[in-house]
């Protein structure tokens, strides 16, 4: 689908001689003509706006507000607005809204220059314009279905309810359903919604689902799921990919992870549990992220299963209140490096001496003896823990 978008988009670019971007109604980019000349870059480079929505795939809240007030959401031909400095809009611009049965559902848009395109070039561009806009609104409807059955395979209890999701999801996704995938997780996802999966290249399908630890007393939230693509167990960089720009759309703190591959959907909810503790692994550690794969997380694969009152040992509770954060990173340090107090040491920047004495505050503050090696992973192991 997203090669057909391409297609349309090159095909306006082609007709006006001007390179063209394709955003949704909520300002994602999907496509953008090819720029022929260094001139077309040049030009490019001084908007900033332009540049961001190619690079970032999305616009910002005010940037939006700025062009949807000159009514390019009521608008059903080419509207004109012109240069604003200010704004970061250094070019003018010339909207194409692409709707469908009166609904608008995206924008071609291009850089404006005197004398802009002729009346019947931009009538021939409404008209592929008009096409894209059948390719959305079919793709919506699409979208919408499957992430309802997509949503439901995820979450249905163990049983002959999941049994019955899975089936509903399989019939949904066609000779996709039987292929191989990896289920990504971002967390955590801010959104009500989850992005359409004509976004996301090799995306399947896209939901959101609660947190691990809603109803846990901790808040849980959402998580944002996609089923992506793959063509080889060993290649996933689709599934980077598609975390990646996923994530990008989380904003700041959050963290992305990629399940084992799986063919076909029997394991779905297996799937679901690594991604997620992948995602709070890259979250919680971030020589492990943003983007973190269920087989590179080592311990956090066993941690992230812990309960939501794992972390709060009483042995461990005191040390892990704000006051004590000093002594909680140099028991981790030292723990990290295998209780080797030099190295332990160096990583903290700290002389020796210093480190045996906050060791010995840690052991009196929590009642551990370092020297144990049961008592060593039972801090380690909540320390480590804390962070998710």
């Amino acid at each position: 689908m997203k090669g057909d978008y391409q297609d349309l988009v090159d095909e306006i670019s082609a007709l006006l001689g001007a390179p063209a971007t394709l955003e949704n109604r909520d300002f994602g980019l999907i496509a953008f003509g090819a720029h022929d000349s260094d001139s077309d870059f040049s030009e490019l480079t001084l908007d900033p706006v332009r540049t961001s929505s190619i690079l970032t795939r999305k616009s910002t809240p005010a940037v939006r507000a700025w062009f949807e007030g000159f009514g390019i959401a009521r608008a059903t031909g080419p509207v004109r607005i012109p240069a604003a400095p200010d704004a970061g809009v250094f070019r003018g611009r010339v909207c194409l809204p692409v709707r469908h049965r009166g609904v608008a559902l995206g924008y071609v848009w291009l850089l404006d220059a005197e004398p802009g395109p002729a009346e019947d070039k931009l009538a021939a561009a409404m008209e592929v314009a008009a096409r894209i806009g059948v390719l959305l609104a079919d793709e919506a409807q699409a979208g919408a279905d499957l992430s309802r059955e997509f949503r439901a395979a995820l979450t249905a209890e163990r049983g002959s309810g999941r049994d019955a999701a899975t089936a509903a999801l399989g019939r949904a996704l066609g000779p996709d359903a039987q292929g191989l995938h990896a289920l990504v997780c971002v967390v955590p996802w801010l959104g009500e919604d989850a992005p359409s999966v004509r976004t996301v290249p090799g995306a399947a399908a896209a939901c959101t689902v609660p947190g691990p630890d809603a109803g846990a007393g901790r808040g849980g939230g959402l998580v944002l799921a996609a089923l992506v693509r793959l063509r080889s167990p060993d290649a996933l960089a689709p599934a980077r990919t598609a975390a990646e720009r996923l994530r990008g759309g989380a904003g700041a703190g959050s963290g992305a992870g990629i399940a084992h591959p799986r063919r076909g959907l029997a394991e779905l909810a297996l799937a679901r549990q690594e991604a997620t503790s992948a995602a709070r692994a890259a979250v919680a550690e971030p020589r492990l992220g943003p983007v973190a794969q269920w087989s590179e997380i080592g311990p956090y694969r066993l941690l992230t299963e812990l309960s939501a009152h794992a972390s709060q040992d009483p042995a461990v509770r005191a040390l892990l209140t704000p006051s004590n954060t000093e002594l909680a990173r140099s028991a981790e340090v030292f723990l990290d490096c295998a209780g080797q107090a030099g190295r332990a040491a160096a990583t903290l920047g700290i002389h020796r001496q210093t480190l045996y004495y906050r060791l010995s505050r840690i052991e009196h503050l929590t009642g551990l003896d370092l020297d144990q090696g049961e008592d060593r992973l039972l801090l380690h192991m909540a320390l480590k823990a804390a962070r998710l």
